[in-house]
Parts: structure tokens; sequence; C-alpha cells
């Protein structure tokens, strides 16, 4: 049951890769046409780190199509796991840490749903979390480390890796197994109609996600030209055919940030810090009613944010720019 180790054999993954559309072909649609992308009960891995990148346009579209039992995992978890968990669009999260922020503490809505067990918290190291995408995005079993040996994080884990003596030097070593999701979400600031995205800033887990993953979706803060995209090659990190949809979506992580864009929008995740500190269950539901339900659209959601919000958040978040 789970997660686990389901790992896949290289000749299976072959086959599905050789099977798949890899043609230079236009991908642009909607966030409501690319949710069907993702099946309930589908292994989601999300591109970013904490308030980095985060997919949240993407993670709206999912929670309002009313998807269920989805397994995610991601570097590290913030407010996105909290709304996954509170809606009920994923009941197993697997990640390295799980909390909103630093300065906001240890999710207190991942608190409520694991203790009360309604739903899974796993823990894996950072490390280990990369080299499991890793591995997967090489089409490899397994990955062999030194990582999480002799730690608590390993033994919570423990029948999920495998240890092993090194064959050159006799020294203990533990296998990863590799992660290969159904489905990528990752929000870049740039791409081409047919899936070409450049980043800016730190990269994350996001090439290997793309390459490790089954089906992806791109969304990007703005749609670029393939002359663009040519004019400057070296600045493209995930290639058009590990894509299947691109999703044009500015603010596309709002509340939280887009390096050189927009940095988090600090006075809405204190007002949600503030909705679930008493009362995690409820403060989410709140949130998710009034922010991810009532709009009918990602503009009435942007609206909801507010101008001032939005202007402020651009204005930090471009000032990395100036002289």
């Amino acid at each position: 049951m789970g997660m686990g180790p389901d790992v896949k054999s290289y000749h299976d993954l072959r086959k599905a890769t050789a099977s798949r559309d890899r043609g230079l072909r236009e991908k642009v649609m909607s966030l409501e046409e690319a949710a069907p992308l993702v099946n309930d009960g589908d292994h989601v891995a999300i591109g970013g780190c904490t308030l980095s990148r985060t997919p949240i346009a993407m993670i709206w579209a999912l929670i309002r199509a009313g998807r269920k039992n989805l397994k995610v995992s991601r570097s590290i978890v913030s407010t996105e796991g909290d709304l996954l968990f509170g809606s009920g669009a994923a009941n197993h999260i697997m990640t390295s840490w799980f909390s909103q922020g630093i300065v906001w503490g240890v999710s207190k809505v991942m608190r409520h749903y694991t203790e009360k067990k309604l739903a899974r918290f796993e823990e894996w190291s950072h490390m280990s979390m990369g080299l499991r995408y890793r591995a997967g995005a090489m089409g490899v079993p397994f990955m062999a480390t030194r990582a999480m040996i002799g730690s608590d994080v390993g033994r919570r884990v423990e029948d999920q890796v495998k240890p092993m003596a090194c064959p050159f030097t006799g020294e203990p070593l533990l296998l990863l197994p590799a992660l290969n999701p159904d489905v990528a979400l990752i929000h870049v600031q740039r791409a081409d109609r047919y899936g070409n995205a450049q980043m800016d800033g730190l990269q994350f887990m996001d090439i290997d996600l793309a390459m490790a993953a089954n089906r992806v979706i791109l969304t990007t803060e703005r749609l670029i030209s393939n002359d663009q995209i040519r004019r400057s090659p070296d600045q493209t990190r995930i290639p058009f055919f590990t894509v299947d949809a691109v999703v044009e979506v500015p603010y596309g992580s709002a509340p939280h940030e887009c390096y050189g864009l927009y940095e988090p929008f600090f006075g809405h995740l204190d007002y949600y810090a503030g909705l679930t500190s008493k009362d995690a269950a409820g403060g989410v539901k709140n949130y998710l009613d009034e922010y991810y339900r009532a709009p009918a659209s990602w503009s009435e959601y942007l609206a909801k944010l507010g101008v001032d919000a939005i202007m402020d958040a651009s204005r930090r978040g471009r000032s990395i720019f100036n002289d």
C-alpha cells in the first residue's frame, strides 16, 4: 500500500517512454484543460521547493476539479500540502520537511491530519528525495548513497530501502528506490508553446522531475516564441519532449514566490497562518472555501489576493535586478 518502493523495470519504463508522442507540437491549454491529465490516485510530484516556484495555479485547478487520493511528493512541502490534505485531494505526502515556512513552524494542518490518521506524511531526508528523483530520471531502479544511514529518518523507511556492502570497498551503503511519478507539476518563468522551459534562480529538483515523470504539466509566467528560446538555448532547462501541457498563468505561484518576478505575499501567508493556528481543520476549510472554491477563475483568485499585495510582491521580487 502507499507510495512504497514501486520500482519499475527499465524495459517497462523504456516501453512507456517510446510509446509517447515526442513530436514538436503545440501544447498550450488552460488550467481546466490540463487538469484531466491527473487522475485520482496518481503519484503527483511537485516542482520548486518550500515557497519557491510552487505550481499553485495547477494545484488550485486540481482541487477545484475534485481530485482524490493523490500521492504527492516534493523536496520540501509548504502550504500547498495543507491545502491538498484539507481538500481531500491528497491522502499521502512524501517529503523531507512539511512546514509553511521557518517563521511559522511545523504545519499544524499536517499534524492534525496525520495524528488523527486521516492522511499519511512520509518523511525522507532531503538528499534521499533528490537521489530518488535522479534515479527515476536516469532510468535506473535505485541509487546508492550514505544518506540516512544510522539516522531516525532512515529507520522510519527501513522497509523501503536496502542496505548493501560496497562491492569495491566493503563499506556500508543504502539503496534508495527510484521515483517515477505519474505526473509532475512544474512552474517556470517562461516557456514556448512546445514546452521548452527556461528557469531563473535555483532549479531545485525540477529537471530530474521532468525526466522521471510519465507526464509533465508545465505552468509558465509567460509564453515566449520558439525563436526566443533558440536565441538563448543555454537557459532552457526542461526540453519540449518531456512536456505534455503548457499553461500560461501569470502569478502562477502566488502567494508563493517566483524568482526575479515576485516575492512571497507575506501578509497573506500571515493571514493563512492565523486561520490555521487555533483550528487547523476549520481554518484550512475556510481558506479553501474563500480562495479555491469561491473564485470563478484564476483572475478572480488574484483579485482576492489584492492589487496592493501583488504590486508589493512584484516590486520586491524585481528589486534583485537593480544596481
